[in-house]
């Protein structure tokens, strides 16, 4: 334990916070060069920015840059907790699955960085709109290097944050280099791409300059008057990573120019020369300083490594956590669309006391509702909670995991499924990734939900694409298709209370098909499957919009084969158990899907029950999968109807897996 000899927030406090910010850049350099680490990534140069957290309350969140070392322990992480971080050790905030760089911590309100460059900003302006719908005077600082500011993440983030007036600051460190390409003629802030009235630009190798700057903008950002783009620059006084060598790249007058600009250098003599700070006696508690960081990571090294038994550990919470079986409707005997069933779902939610849902999505307001007429009337009657997004996915979603961290309950719609390629590096490295990557420190609960699907005519290759095995294939997401209007209620209504990411498809073409539904519409879990029709020769499993061609074949079939037939409603998790029960009993298996082919959840499904030894014994023909190949759907309706599973195709390889031999 170091003990303090200064008063919290004075200037000696800060220059100690700079100095152990830099002595730990030091000592981790050391050990990675003694193969005592893995990686290491410095800070130095970037020292000054400590001075931004005097600004900041125990209510306000910081989203780091991988190299806001000197930030984020002036926030109040320990050395003891950076050489956690830097052994990849248990007791790190990450538990050691994060590289060094990658700061969180959920006491401070320290936001889990991922490793794609900007993808903090989004999720910031997402905790930002949280403060500002909770009507507090909060702020979320978020940090980006030069590189990143032409991620378009930056650039949606700031048009988010101007859009909703958020109580957000951006900051820039701008210390001119990539890796070991300069960015002076890329940078898109000398380009004059915004305006002065947003961006304040300063020398952040100046402790007083960061204090000047970032005062000023967080006083604006509490009193409502929305975000601001600080722009600093600085150096990078060491190379980018213990990967590379800088003085290959750059020239050495550079390098001797930089350490004559060096910060901690500057605030100390600054000190000196200002009568604050005796030079003899910081000599001596630089020493004690030193010290202290060697024992620390000393301390560290000899700490609990993580247990291969924990590896699987906090990849998502509790299944059906928030699940409990209630009535959500009742018919009256009329028949329901899936679209009404959402709807009503959606309605419900917000009504209940004590919500904290919000919605987001393109068109989602009235007078228009959706484009599908999903979220009909929600606006006009919860007009706080229901937003119209611009028209931009990677916003929606980035936001969305943003708000859930902080606490609220996104249900954000995704107009088709096939649009959420811009959206995928926050779906699948934030929102997927967060639990996990805090070691269960940070979740994110939220709904993304769109239509998905084919089998209406003319929809083209950007209209009629399922998906669901794409995002199947991402650890940490709950993928739901379902089939019925019951099933789509139900299973919303397990969705919205679920603790963790959930996506939800809705498939077009039963989205306004009417159906007779039970008297009671009741909560229905995720991860059961739903056995709809019994038999003994053959079990059939699909889900979504291939139920209907399955029941149409089964039909036609009639008592040429006794047919067993399961939607499977969840394709993450799936249900084994039901599905494997039934093939145990029939001894035959045929999965139907519109998905395509390759790497599919059909494929999935298949290949886990064929190395189950149970199955295996049973099994009296080659399971088999009817999908769609992999081709993509052309707008000439003959293309859909050629590559899409047909109810022809399911007759014939029922009656040929059932043939008597």
């Amino acid at each position: 334990m170091l003990m303090t000899k200064t008063q919290p927030n004075s200037k000696l406090a800060l220059l100690e916070q700079m100095f152990l910010s830099r002595e730990a850049d030091r000592r981790e350099g050391i050990l990675a060069r003694q193969g005592k680490g893995w990686f290491q990534i410095s800070a130095s140069g970037h020292e000054a920015l400590a001075a931004i957290m005097q600004q900041l309350g125990a209510d306000d969140y910081t989203f780091p840059h991988y190299r806001d070392r000197a930030l984020v322990m002036a926030r109040g992480v320990s050395v003891y907790d950076m050489a956690l971080i830097f052994f990849g050790k248990r007791g790190s905030t990450s538990g050691g699955r994060q590289l060094p760089g990658h700061f969180s911590d959920r006491k401070l309100n320290i936001w889990s960085l991922a490793s794609p460059t900007g993808s903090n900003l989004l999720p910031a302006c997402g905790v930002a709109w949280g403060m500002q719908l909770d009507g507090k005077n909060s702020v979320a600082v978020a940090s980006v290097g030069d590189s990143g500011m032409r991620q378009g993440e930056f650039f949606e983030a700031i048009s988010f944050a101007i859009e909703k007036n958020l109580p957000v600051v951006f900051l820039v460190e701008d210390n001119g280099y990539g890796i070991s390409t300069p960015t002076f003629d890329s940078n898109p802030l000398r380009k004059g791409l915004f305006s002065d009235k947003y961006l304040v630009k300063f020398d952040a190798r100046k402790v007083s300059e960061v204090q000047r700057v970032s005062s000023l903008a967080i006083r604006r950002a509490r009193n409502g008057e929305g975000p601001t783009v600080l722009w600093g620059e600085l150096d990078r006084m060491t190379s980018h990573s213990s990967s590379d060598d800088h003085r290959i790249y750059r020239p050495a007058a550079d390098l001797q120019e930089m350490t004559e600009r060096d910060p901690l250098a500057q605030y100390t003599n600054e000190l000196i020369a200002n009568g604050e700070l005796d030079a003899a006696q910081w000599e001596a508690r630089k020493a004690e300083l030193e010290d202290y960081v060697d024992r620390e990571y000393a301390r560290a090294e000899a700490s609990e490594n993580p247990s291969p038994e924990e590896t699987y550990a906090h990849l998502t919470g509790e299944l059906n956590s928030g699940y409990r079986e209630e009535k959500i409707y009742e018919s009256g005997g009329k028949p329901w669309r899936m679209l009404d069933a959402v709807n009503h779902t959606f309605s419900h939610g917000l009504s209940e006391a004590d919500n904290k849902y919000v919605f987001f999505g393109e068109d989602i307001c009235d007078p228009l509702g959706g484009v599908f007429k999903i979220t009909n009337g929600l606006s006009a009657k919860f007009p706080e909670r229901v937003f119209n997004s611009p028209l931009a996915e990677l916003t929606i979603v980035g936001v969305a995991c943003g708000l859930a961290s902080y606490g609220y309950k996104p249900v954000f719609e995704i107009q088709f499924i096939d649009f959420v390629g811009p959206a995928w590096n926050q779906l699948v490295n934030n929102l997927a990734t967060l639990r996990w990557r805090s070691f269960g420190e940070w979740k994110a609960p939220a709904v993304i939900y769109a239509p998905c699907g084919a089998y209406l005519p003319a929809g083209g290759p950007w209209h009629s694409q399922s998906n669901e095995g794409t995002f199947a294939h991402v650890p940490g997401l709950r993928v739901v298709v379902p089939s019925t209007p019951e099933d789509a209620a139900g299973l919303m209504h397990t969705a919205m209370r679920e603790d963790d990411p959930v996506v939800f498809l809705l498939p077009k073409h039963l989205l306004r098909a009417k159906r007779e539904i039970p008297a009671e519409v009741r909560s229905v879990p995720l991860g059961r499957a739903k056995v709809l029709q019994s038999g003994a020769d053959i079990s059939v499993v699909a889900w979504g919009n291939c139920i209907e061609k399955v029941q149409q074949a089964v039909g036609e079939l009639g008592d040429a084969a006794s047919v067993e037939v399961i939607d499977l409603r969840t394709i993450q998790p799936w249900d084994r158990e039901t599905v494997t029960a039934s093939v145990t009993k029939t001894g035959r298996l045929l999965v139907v899907q519109e998905d395509n082919r390759s790497c599919s959840a059909g494929q999935m499904i298949l290949s886990e029950l064929a190395a189950n030894g149970e199955v295996w014994d049973k099994l009296k023909a080659a399971p088999q999968l009817i999908s769609r190949e992999d081709i993509h759907i052309g707008y000439n309706p003959i293309y859909e109807k050629t590559c899409l599973p047909s109810a022809e195709q399911i007759k014939d390889t029922i009656r040929t897996l059932t043939a008597k031999r």
